[in-house]
């Protein structure tokens, strides 16, 4: 059973950062590869339109640094990729959404036996999965606002406005608010994209978006970050354009949340039961929605959260009196301790073979 800390256990955490300080003295020179580049769509979005020092990989870079780490920035897109993992001793990923966040990139680690941060394959897969997340949650019992999936073809209007989400990715890339039936083919299209995915039509809550950070500790305990309020100032829901900041505008807020205990104590609840139950690990954040009433509804789960200087994760970190390089720390320290591998893979022989495949079917 994990041990799950919240923003009162000052003292166990301060005695988990300070061992997480002298672990990462002992570790000057760790050979650390930072995964980043334009893989799915929210990445390219990113790395097209976010400002470089805003970026996450620039705050990491900074920490990976601050801890003498002999870090190197690899893009899943060049062709040396998977040779030059294997002579990292641990990957730490900032790619988001299909491939990075989905189970495809941690699969390979695996099979190259490199440690990595974070949730494993089958974690992974079910978060990045919209649909099959809220098939998990309703299993597990946590509460999240209705839905349905659309597979194509005539979609039936419920009388109400409904959220349109592609099934996978994030940072709200295809995501519509649709308040009228007219409005709802397009966002249907536009969220199955040219490979007509599935679509997930999530019944549209009215209150504030809460996020709650978990980031595991040495030892195995699990810290729970203090509930964050996330308000977009300037746009209908907290969309793409939003959480890019693009011309720093500082059109979100975030804030500590003010709620009722209970409900404070339902939320702390589901992300505990959303922990163990989905088998994450390292790092996660959930999001939910508030309402009025104090009823509180999980609309997604996170295994890579952001991580920015300004990031809710590294602002809800601060809350408890970890700073953004101890978190980096916290990351590394738990893939280096995740017992080893015990299967007998063969080491993988790099050629060109490979390359040259896919220059030969490349239109």
């Amino acid at each position: 059973m994990t041990l799950f800390l919240d923003s009162s256990s000052d003292q166990p955490v301060h005695v988990a950062a300070e061992a997480l300080r002298a672990w990462g003295r002992s570790r000057k020179g760790l050979g650390v590869a930072l995964i980043y580049g334009p893989v799915s769509a929210e990445d390219r979005l990113y790395h097209s339109k976010c400002p470089v020092e805003q970026r996450s990989v620039t705050a990491l870079g900074e920490a990976l640094e601050e801890i003498g780490a002999k870090w190197k920035v690899l893009d899943p897109t060049e062709p040396d990729f998977i040779q030059e993992l294997s002579g990292h001793d641990v990957a730490l990923s900032n790619l988001h959404g299909p491939y990075g966040e989905d189970g495809r990139l941690q699969g390979l680690l695996d099979y190259l036996r490199v440690p990595y941060c974070g949730s494993g394959v089958q974690a992974s897969a079910v978060a990045a999965d919209k649909i099959l997340c809220k098939r998990v949650m309703l299993t597990l019992g946590v509460p999240t606002p209705g839905w349905r999936v659309w597979s194509g073809g005539p979609a039936n209007w419920g009388g109400q406005a409904v959220m349109v989400k592609p099934p996978f990715g994030g940072s709200s890339v295809g995501m519509s608010l649709v308040r009228e039936a007219e409005e709802l083919p397009r966002a249907l299209a536009d969220a199955a994209g040219a490979e007509g995915d599935e679509v997930l039509i999530e019944d549209y809550v009215i209150g504030t978006p809460v996020t709650v950070g978990l980031l595991e500790l040495p030892g195995g305990s699990v810290v729970v970050f203090p509930p964050l309020t996330t308000e977009a100032t300037e746009a209908e829901f907290y969309d793409a354009d939003t959480k890019l900041d693009m011309d720093s505008k500082g059109a979100v807020t975030v804030r500590v949340a003010e709620l009722e205990p209970v409900t404070l104590d339902r939320i702390s609840r589901d992300a505990r039961t959303l922990w163990d139950g989905m088998g994450l690990r390292g790092s996660a954040r959930i999001d939910f929605i508030v309402t009025e009433d104090g009823d509180a509804f999980v609309l997604e789960v996170n295994t890579t959260p952001g991580m920015s200087r300004d990031s809710n994760f590294a602002v809800g970190a601060a809350m408890v009196g970890l700073t953004h390089t101890d978190v980096v720390l916290a990351m590394l320290h738990e893939a280096l301790a995740r017992p080893p591998y015990d299967v007998p893979l063969p080491t993988p022989v790099f050629s060109s073979t490979t390359a040259t495949r896919e220059a030969a079917v490349s239109p």
